[in-house]
């Protein structure tokens, strides 16, 4: 494992703080102007349902550059969505469009209960679902056989990513490459942050889960009462009723402990991966870095500023994490007009 401390992602003054990163991405004001970005992504996009295997359905959204009337691919990118986010979040739509506008075909990926995918499985999402993502990712190679495959995420959905590519050998999924942007490291902390920063965070995850529980519950009605969930205003609290009355893991502690990427989870990596995030990430810290096991194929870059999932230098163009995204890929970042 390598951690490379890079110094070419500076932001301008005005977006050095690392809430304003963390916040502007996702500014309802940005997404008619990445639309416009978007447009061709958006409109050849082929919405699917994946069989994952053992019953379980996840829907995705495929935009092929023959669709578009442009030369195939070689380059086929799954995209992650971070918790709460979906197939649709401006992150995933930066990202693609400009992956997409650089050869590659796109196929962004909703995890259960994300998106307009409430109604396809009937057990609720969680974060240690990792057996579905691996099937959907089976099922989409098998579909498009020759492309070279990479896998990335956004916060969980990149931690998603190192996991599938952990897993991907020995599940006879072969991948180009794995990419985590501001993958969640260590769930205790992730957690912890949330429950003692800043409101702001905190109330954004809680609103957008306890909104997707009641859609959940309003769809499987003789299934589901969340009413002892929904009464809490403490994510932890939360997770531990939803651990405790809808998983099969005993404690909080163990589900947490479930789906972290510290230790020893990603030492037998056999795909070449990335981690990217910034040391001022006020959601998943960079102290838990050191606790990510050393693999020869793991590769870590650390930059001082860019706030959680935001490595923004303007307000309208791709971010300077979409492109480097395209480097570790070997593609020739073009920059925005």
């Amino acid at each position: 494992m390598t951690v490379t401390p890079l110094a070419s992602f500076m932001p301008p003054a005005w977006l050095v703080n690392a809430h304003l990163q963390s916040i502007v991405p996702s500014l309802r004001l940005r997404r008619p102007l990445l639309l416009r970005r978007a447009r061709q992504l958006m409109a050849c996009a082929d919405t699917q349902v994946v069989d994952c295997g053992d019953g379980v359905r996840l829907l995705g959204h495929y935009s092929s550059r023959t669709a578009a009337g442009r030369e195939p691919a070689r380059d086929l990118v799954i995209l992650l969505h971070g918790w709460e986010g979906s197939a649709d979040s401006m992150y995933v739509l930066s990202l693609g469009s400009y992956l997409f506008d650089l050869g590659c075909d796109i196929f962004r990926l909703n995890f259960r209960d994300h998106g307009p995918s409430h109604h396809l499985n009937e057990e609720i999402f969680h974060s240690c679902r990792l057996d579905e993502v691996v099937g959907a990712v089976g099922a989409i190679q098998r579909a498009m056989p020759n492309r070279r495959l990479t896998i990335a995420g956004f916060s969980l959905g990149g931690n998603f990513a190192l996991r599938v590519a952990a897993r991907a050998p020995a599940a006879g999924i072969k991948l180009e490459r794995a990419i985590g942007i501001c993958p969640v490291l260590r769930p205790h902390t992730t957690m912890d942050v949330l429950e003692q920063g800043p409101f702001i965070y905190h109330q954004y995850f809680i609103s957008k889960w306890k909104q997707s529980l009641r859609l959940k519950q309003q769809i499987f009605p003789q299934r589901y009462d969340f009413s002892p969930i929904l009464a809490q205003r403490s994510i932890k609290e939360m997770t531990r009723i939803m651990v405790e009355q809808y998983s099969e893991f005993p404690t909080l502690d163990a589900y947490l402990s479930g789906y972290a990427i510290i230790g020893d989870r990603l030492a037998q990596l056999a795909v070449p991966s990335h981690i990217l995030l910034s040391l001022d990430d006020p959601i998943i810290p960079a102290r838990d870095l050191p606790d990510v096991a050393r693999s020869a194929e793991l590769q870590i870059e650390a930059i001082p500023h860019g706030g959680h999932c935001g490595f923004m230098e303007s307000f309208v163009r791709e971010s300077w994490a979409d492109r480097q995204v395209a480097r570790y890929m070997g593609l020739k970042s073009q920059p925005s007009a």
